[in-house]
């Protein structure tokens, strides 16, 4: 068994049984992005959270064991992505990344924001002209240093 086995196992109960990764994320006690992002093999759990997840989705143990194992990260098969959501994601880098950088760098300096300190959440907004996905992405600055 491997890391994409158990991501593909967790997948097929949660479609199976109806499970919302919400309700998940309370089980295991931290947001619905960061869950979910383990769930999906991209993060690590600690052996509570792997245990919590286990139940939940009927996990064999060697599964529970692999969900405590630091995951390769990055899970995109293709280096442009081709399904249609992640891809307006690229496409939003390729157009709006120059400004994001040039307005980070402008009121920070010369660094990065971290996606290792980093906070995500993903909320509905209701909006008469149809709802629209609100995405706050949260990370530490990091200034490069000098040596």
């Amino acid at each position: 068994m491997t890391r994409e086995d158990v991501t593909d196992l967790i997948y097929s109960v949660k479609v199976e049984k109806g499970i919302k990764w919400a309700d998940v994320a309370k089980k295991v006690g931290q947001s619905k992005e960061w869950v979910t992002a383990a769930c999906l093999g991209q993060m690590t759990l600690t052996k509570e959270q792997a245990e919590k997840v286990g139940k939940i989705f009927g996990l064999p143990p060697m599964a529970v064991k692999l969900l405590q194992v630091v995951p390769y990260k990055g899970s995109l098969p293709t280096a442009v992505p081709t399904d249609p959501l992640i891809y307006r994601w690229y496409e939003i880098v390729n157009v709006y990344g120059t400004t994001i950088k040039e307005l980070i760098h402008e009121e920070f300096g010369d660094g990065i924001m971290s996606a290792i300190d980093f906070k995500m959440d993903i909320v509905r907004e209701p909006d008469p002209k149809g709802d629209r996905v609100l995405v706050t992405l949260n990370g530490k600055f990091l200034p490069y240093k000098t040596y």
